[in-house]
């Protein structure tokens, strides 16, 4: 189930509030042993081999993969070392540990919650205890505290709302400090100085009914150890013509539209361009075709 992005609602007592964790959705199911699976049933069992059985015989839980900083806070650039190794090194897990964090119970003894209201789906899960993340009333300033601790933000649900596989409801809001969004890739434009002979910038686009349409290109936001990992995935791709329906500024090498990032920014343009982009990482877990405008 997913949410839709807006603003707290007026009803604010008919809804519980959570932190917006910045991280990759996962589902473990538990039944004799732990299988860990992404949005669209990507296998990432041994991806994050930290997510152990937590004492649960049956059960299917829904969560969020996080990897946090030094000072408790989930950091997506942290985890993004780990999103691409389906078998990482012992090395690797010890730098960039990842955590799970479980906010939903979608089944449990083989039987189905879906139906439950969120609110009896949370109290099951928390008579888990299994470390649980907690919600709070919907007229808490639980906004303003991830503001303060530099969160995302948050994400309120409606007490009495059943659970919808594969659906995005307006029972869930999400509400973030900063817009972010998926965008797909569809080129590069080569570096200069520093980053001569690399990726100086992505071109960014979004799928429309005229097909992938252009909305930008970001520069900001990478390392120089990111950039060099998208150069090596960007080259197998490349292809001889723009995939964007519409017109793209600058020269610019092409790719296969195959790959999602998330950037950051301010607002849209009225020309449909983002406004002052900044690089937030790669989405393995997201399908170009679901990143529409």
């Amino acid at each position: 189930m997913l949410a839709v992005p807006g603003e707290l609602p007026s009803d604010r007592d008919r809804y519980g509030l959570e932190v917006k964790w910045d991280g990759i959705r996962a589902l473990v199911h538990f039944d004799g042993g732990v299988r860990v699976t992404g949005r669209h049933g990507v296998e990432y069992t041994r991806r994050y081999p930290e997510i152990s059985g937590f004492g649960i015989k049956n059960a299917v839980i829904d969560g969020e993969v996080v990897a946090l900083d030094a000072r408790g806070r989930p950091s997506f650039v942290r985890l993004q070392h780990r999103m691409h190794l389906t078998d990482p090194e012992p090395a690797v897990l010890e730098l960039y540990p990842v955590t799970y964090m479980p906010f939903d119970l979608l089944c449990l003894d083989g039987m189905p919650l879906f139906d439950l209201s969120y609110r009896d789906r949370r109290a099951l899960l928390d008579e888990l205890d299994i470390g649980a993340p907690p919600y709070f009333p919907g007229d808490s300033d639980l906004l303003g505290a991830t503001r303060e601790q530099g969160l995302e933000g948050v994400v309120a649900k409606r007490l009495d709302s059943p659970y919808r596989p594969g659906v995005r409801s307006p029972w869930w809001i999400k509400v973030k400090h900063l817009s972010t969004r998926d965008v797909v890739i569809g080129g590069w434009k080569p570096g200069k100085g520093r980053r001569a002979g690399g990726v100086g910038s992505l071109v960014m686009g979004v799928f429309t009914g005229e097909g992938l349409t252009y909305v930008g290109h970001v520069g900001t936001g990478f390392t120089d150890a990111i950039l060099d990992d998208l150069h090596h995935m960007l080259e197998p791709l490349e292809i001889p013509h723009s995939p964007f329906a519409n017109e793209v500024p600058w020269r610019n090498r092409w790719v296969r539209p195959d790959l999602v990032g998330e950037v950051a920014y301010t607002m849209w343009t009225d020309e449909l361009r983002l406004r002052h982009p900044v690089w937030r990482g790669l989405r393995a877990d997201r399908i170009p075709a679901e990143v529409t405008l």
